[in-house]
């Protein structure tokens, strides 16, 4: 009687509802291309290691206030805007749980590529993303324990520590390279600077159209969750800018907090719903964090251009005072040059 509703291959089927066992191509596909972007990101981190002062970065880890400020953006600020747009748009518990392990999830690496690009202060932005991974350990637990309480138990989300734990050494081990490179041979590193920052950029891009591909099969899924998934990430950027500018700190810093803020670890995320949450539940939520996903990226992405315009109107504005200021000195001299000229000779 369903076969005529469902595909003959279907591995779940209660009427014309069905969940397909995923396609082998898909499984062979993401196998390939998780192992190509791992080594990608791997010496992009490299490459951002390469702009990182040892001495700078140690400085930031004796006197943590931009690393405390943007733990409170990380784990307080992300967290608690996860809560009330769940709140404000009343979805579906299960909804409201991914929204919310996305909140609680630690920065991404993402931010550092992007930070370069807006002139951030790269010492601060690696050593919070690195810090952020290491608290998640016990943070994300907290967080998810105190907010999920009103619409499941805490104990029902399985935390793979072991893939915190990869996303933390493959942080460390490439950016620690990184480091010492610009250490021992500071032009090389210039050099591998500029071409992992490019890199970087595709990597990003190339991350949000691989997701497009493989998830093609989840993209039905409520307009609230699209709408929260534009939401969120716009409120991490700008409440993070703004707290990291009431604590007192310079505008690139604020940059750098704002960017580490809003763009969140997408791939842990979803990692964290595939071990969690049955195949038809799935159905309603895994599409969440490749939509935050691209939003962050877009965003990110409108930050960069914006940053980009005002800086080359500013260099453009000084430059246009600068040769005033020669003109009118120019004009000025002659003047008074030929003033004394003429008298003396008089």
């Amino acid at each position: 009687e369903n076969s005529t509703a469902c595909p003959a291959n279907a591995t779940i089927c209660d009427g014309t509802s069905c969940v397909l066992p995923e396609d082998n191509f898909n499984q062979t596909l993401s196998v390939v291309l998780s192992t190509v972007l791992t080594i990608m990101l791997a010496l992009v981190m490299f490459s951002m290691g390469c702009n990182v002062e040892l001495k700078n970065f140690l400085g930031h880890i004796k006197r943590p206030w931009g690393i405390f400020v943007g733990f409170l953006c990380q784990f307080g600020i992300m967290p608690l805007t996860a809560f009330l747009l769940s709140l404000a748009f009343n979805i579906l518990p299960i909804q409201a749980v991914v929204v919310l392990i996305m909140g609680c999830c630690p920065g991404g690496t993402a931010s550092n590529v992007i930070a370069y690009w807006v002139d951030g202060d790269m010492d601060l932005s690696i050593s919070m993303t690195t810090c952020s991974t290491l608290f998640a350990m016990g943070m994300m637990p907290l967080c998810l324990f105190i907010y999920t309480k009103m619409w499941t138990d805490s104990d029902a989300i399985v935390l793979p520590y072991d893939s915190i734990g990869i996303s933390l050494v493959a942080l460390i081990i490439p950016v620690s390279f990184g480091i010492f490179v610009n250490y021992k041979w500071p032009t090389k590193a210039k050099i591998i600077l500029k071409v992992g920052s490019i890199v970087g950029a595709v990597l990003i891009v190339l991350i949000a159209v691989v997701g497009g591909i493989l998830y093609k099969g989840s993209w039905i899924i409520t307009p609230k969750l699209w709408i929260i998934g534009t939401i969120f990430p716009a409120a991490g950027y700008i409440l993070g800018f703004f707290l990291a500018r009431i604590a007192g700190l310079s505008w690139h810093r604020c940059r750098t907090v704002s960017l580490e803020t809003g763009m969140q670890n997408t791939q842990l995320c979803s990692t964290i719903v595939q071990l969690s949450f049955t195949p038809e539940q799935l159905e309603l939520m895994f599409t969440f964090p490749l939509i935050y996903s691209i939003f962050q990226l877009l965003f990110a992405l409108l930050i960069l251009g914006g940053y980009r315009l005002y800086r080359r109107h500013r260099v453009k504005t000084k430059t246009d005072v600068e040769k005033t200021a020669q003109k009118e000195d120019s004009k000025s001299s002659p003047k008074t040059n030929g003033g004394f000229v003429s008298d003396e000779m008089k």
